[in-house]
Formats: C-alpha cells, structure tokens, sequence
C-alpha cells in the first residue's frame, strides 16, 4: 500500500543484531542499518533494547547464548561497562576503555571495538572540519568522549583538552592518552574553550528537554566550530545557541553515519555493488 512502510521479512535464519542503551528512544542506527540490511539483501534486522545497568551483564551474557545473534551496538551508558563482559577488545576499545560494538565469534566468545571516535574524525572531515593540527576542548571523558580523545590525537589533533566530573575518570583517560601521543592531551582549563578550533559536547546532556547546556557556547571563538554527539534531537539546544551565537555547528548523526562502514567490515557484511546489487 502507498505510504506504509516495507516490513522486513523475519525468517528462522535471520541473524539478529541489537542495540543496547538506556534510553534507546533516540537511537537512530535502526534506522539506517535496517535499510541498508535490505539494500545488501541480508536476512538481518537490527533492533532496539533497553537494558539498565543492573541488567547489562545478565543481558550481554544471555543474548552471548543465542546462536543467530551476529553482534550488539552498544550506547549509553554502557559504553565503559560492556568492555568487561569482552573476551576480546579491539586497539581502539582497549585505548579508550570503552567499546560500542560487540562481535558474537562462532565459538560465542565476543569481541569489543569502538568506532565512535573513527567515526566522529570521518564525519568531522566530511563536513570540510579538518582535524590535523586542530585544537579540540572535549566536554565528557566517558565511553563516547574517550574515544573521541583518541581518534582526534591519532589524526593529528595538536591539542585535546578534556573536562569530565569524575576526576578519577578523567586522571585514567589522560594517563592512557600520554602514554600514546605525549604532551598533546591535557586536563581542560577556564580558557581553553576560548582557545579551541572545535568545542565539543561528548556527555548525553541534550537528550532530555531541560537539560542544561554542557558548555556556553558564546566561550567559543566565533571562527569555531561547535560539535554535539546527541543525535536525537537533531538539532539540540547546544546547537540551536550556538547558531544563534553566530557559530558553526556539526551534528550528531554525522558520526554515526560514517560509523556504518566500519560496521560492515566488522561484521564482514556484503560490501555494496554500485551497480545496485550487493557482492
């Protein structure tokens, strides 16, 4: 019928994939994971749950059990946690200390990567915002925000600043980032959101209406670049100042939209024919 949307066909060969996050009503990779499952033409779906922190490890270890689960996204606030539920971590889970995708092996062992910081740099260079001899001021050192830190140093950020609440957090990230790229990332300072090329929200503050803003955005030089990863609202309140304030914005989704590739390498899925057809 025009107008309803296609339903995925649900066979007893699907493999299943699940995002893991509390909440999970802003998740956006169903939405863009499922089509291209379609375009591919896998029997695969990829579907939301909501787990607490108190369930993770029950969750992790059940969902481990099933033999057509392929693998898990993971999103707030489990990023840190479920690298523990790991038999494996990849270099970019073990550097940041946090993962957002679990590969379910054959043998049922599961393997840890992150490719939020992968794809927050691509997204960034994407949009023409160079990070190579960039400074970025980083507000949030947890799961999302470590490995933002790392992929920035690693494409050749001269500077990261990080602020985070938790200072123990923030003291391990640091030392983790020193020992790899010395001397370039740094506790955050009052100036240095003044200081920075690109100001960048990585806590969830966004999600919920009436959150407070992360940071001010009229701190930010007006040449700069202000960076949000809350994909849901599209346009958040951080944005929606910062614009007003006369600064540049870069969105959320950009991230996770160049976080789908990494995915299908992965996860070893058909790489797309552009003809049309999958191969």
């Amino acid at each position: 019928m025009t107008g309803v949307a296609a339903v995925p066909a649900i066979s007893g060969s699907t493999r299943l994939y699940a995002v893991l996050g509390d909440p999970v009503a802003q998740v956006r990779a169903p939405g863009l994971v499922n089509p291209l499952f379609a375009r591919l033409g896998m029997d695969a779906v990829l579907v939301p749950a909501r787990v607490g922190r108190d369930e993770l490890a029950d969750v992790v270890r059940g969902l481990g059990r099933i033999a057509s689960l392929h693998g898990l996204l993971v999103t707030v606030p489990h990023k840190a946690a479920v690298c523990a539920l790991a038999d494996t971590l990849g270099p970019a889970a073990a550097l940041a200390g946090s993962a957002n995708v679990l590969r379910r092996e054959p043998d049922g062992r599961l393997t840890a990567e992150n490719f939020d910081g992968l794809g927050f740099v691509r997204g960034l260079e994407a949009a023409g915002h160079t990070v190579d001899g960039r400074r970025l001021t980083l507000i949030g050192g947890g799961g999302t925000g470590s490995a933002i830190a790392a992929a920035a140093l690693s494409a050749g950020a001269a500077r990261v600043c990080v602020h985070d609440v938790d200072a123990a957090r923030l003291t391990s990230l640091l030392s983790r980032l020193d020992e790899r790229w010395p001397g370039r990332a740094h506790a955050a300072g009052p100036g240095d959101l003044r200081t920075a090329d690109l100001a960048v929200n990585a806590t969830p503050l966004g999600l919920r209406a009436g959150d407070p803003l992360p940071f001010d955005p009229s701190a930010v030089r007006p040449d700069a670049v202000v960076v949000d990863i809350v994909m849901e609202p599209h346009d958040t309140a951080l944005l929606r100042r910062a614009a007003r304030e006369g600064r540049r914005v870069h969105h959320g989704i950009h991230m996770l939209e160049q976080q789908v590739s990494c995915y299908r390498e992965f996860f070893d899925w058909p790489q797309p024919d552009p003809r049309g057809a999958s191969r």
